[in-house]
């Protein structure tokens, strides 16, 4: 029976593992999807070679990146994005990464258009935030990285104001924060400037309403979750299995 699964880190919360099972009961495939819950990302190959009749694998906080180098190949669109989020291992063991939450957050992205304003801002730089800059710079958006750090390319969340918000029409987080069980946080920024011209994006969707995407509508934004480019994603990465 072929195996499939999804490695991370406290992804008991996952919405992978239900997705896969029921399609595969659906389709009458005889398959299984299972949880790997990895405390470190050196447990990886030690994983690979106890698991039998592996045939691929999801990627999820906070391996996206640290995967890479366990891989023996890299799609291009990965290499360039930097981050992996699916494994197809090959009949020869050969592990080639791939990465399909651009697809996903294309797609999800489309509840949204037209829109008159291209400008964004994506909270938080990790590997899913490389995924979400990756689609913006071939949609032609003017867009900002945010985080704790000050870097050239963005702005730190202190540093946002008034004028920075009303700058930028689509905000899209992509930290963790909100995440169940943690369903009280929310990305620290002035919520305050947000009016009806803004659209939320958030790329959790357990609790299929966080706080971040609450006080957004709470000023009039248009929001939505991660539900469907996760179902966007999860189906691209099962054609690429199967291929």
């Amino acid at each position: 029976m072929a195996r499939y699964g999804l490695i991370g880190k406290n992804i008991a919360y996952s919405f992978s593992r239900d997705f896969f099972t029921t399609k595969f009961e659906q389709e009458h495939r005889k398959a299984t999807y299972e949880n790997f819950d990895l405390d470190r990302i050196e447990l990886f190959p030690e994983l690979i070679k106890t698991t039998e009749h592996l045939k691929g694998l999801n990627v999820t906080i906070p391996y996206k990146e640290a995967i890479i180098p366990f891989l023996d190949e890299l799609d291009p669109e990965a290499e360039i994005i930097g981050a992996v989020n699916t494994i197809k291992i090959k009949k020869n063991g050969k592990l080639v990464g791939y990465n399909t939450d651009h697809y996903g957050f294309a797609k999800a992205l489309e509840v949204f258009f037209p829109m008159e304003s291209r400008t964004a801002l994506i909270l938080g730089n990790g590997g899913a935030a490389k995924a979400i800059s990756y689609v913006l710079e071939t949609m032609n958006f003017d867009y900002k990285i945010v985080s704790r750090t000050p870097s050239e390319q963005g702005y730190t969340y202190k540093q946002l104001n008034e004028t920075i918000m009303e700058n930028h029409a689509l905000i899209i987080n992509c930290t963790p924060l909100g995440t169940y069980p943690n369903t009280e946080e929310y990305p620290h920024i002035p919520y305050q400037f947000i009016n009806s011209d803004h659209k939320l994006f958030d790329l959790i969707y357990n609790p299929s309403k966080t706080e971040f995407l609450k006080l957004g509508f709470a000023s009039g934004a248009k929001i939505t979750n991660g539900q469907k480019m996760l179902e966007y994603q999860a189906l691209k990465a099962w054609a690429i299995w199967k291929s």
